[in-house]
Parts: structure tokens; C-alpha cells; sequence
């Protein structure tokens, strides 16, 4: 499966899970059966807050998963509806969670845990 993390650096399987998809500079790109790892811009890193296109974002790239740290509600729609799979990371780096997902620890998001804004209390760390 390729998995897809937001990051602000690339620091490669070591990366720290960047706190919303959105605003992360980068995308770490991670087959998880053989552990490649590649690095992708975010090609939509200078939208208006609340209109974030989340396959614009990843220019066109396959992955079957994504783990964030935060997300707001737009993005995960069109995430979802593109039939992809949204994890909530849980551990602090890119093989954190990795190993997480094959131990089946990361749950899915759904609507109700997106972020609310910016300044709000929404406690995605961006």
C-alpha cells in the first residue's frame, strides 16, 4: 500500500508527522511492503484557508492512504470521496505510524474530527 504523510521536512521514514495536511510543506510518499520512500511537494500549499484541494495537493500521485496529524473538513471529503483511506497518526514519526498501520493501530477519521479553523481550540497544531 502507498501510504502519504505530511511533513515539513524530509527526514525519511524519521520524519515527524507534520500537525495538518493542508498547510504541510511536503508529502512523504511510503510503500509499505517495500519500504521506498519519496518525497513530493504540496502543490496546493498557497490555498485560502478552507479551500484546500486535497488531489491538487498531491499533483496527481496514487496513494490508497493517508496519515495526518489534523485536517479540515473539505479536505477530508474530497479525500474520502476519491476513496481514499484517512488515518489520524498516532505516533510521532513517519515509521511510527507505519508500524502502527500494519498492527492495524491508526483508526480512520470521519467528519466529526476534522479541524474547526484556525485560533479555535481545534488542536491540530497548525
Amino acid at each position: 500500500m502507498k501510504v502519504c504523510f505530511p511533513v515539513e521536512h524530509n527526514a525519511g521514514l524519521e520524519s515527524p508527522v507534520y500537525g495538518h495536511f493542508g498547510s504541510a510543506p511536503l508529502f512523504v510518499l511510503v510503500d509499505s511492503e517495500t519500504q521506498e520512500v519519496r518525497q513530493l511537494a504540496n502543490r496546493d500549499l498557497h490555498h485560502r484557508h478552507g479551500a484546500c484541494s486535497p488531489l491538487k495537493a498531491l499533483g496527481g500521485e496514487q496513494v490508497q492512504a493517508i496519515v495526518v496529524g489534523g485536517i479540515g473538513a473539505g479536505a477530508l471529503s474530497g479525500l474520502l470521496q476519491a476513496g481514499l483511506k484517512v488515518f489520524q497518526a498516532q505516533g510521532v514519526t513517519v515509521a511510527d505510524n507505519l508500524a502502527l498501520i500494519k498492527q492495524s493501530g491508526l483508526s480512520e477519521l470521519t467528519p466529526g474530527q476534522v479541524c474547526g479553523g484556525h485560533g479555535h481550540g481545534h488542536g491540530c497544531n497548525h
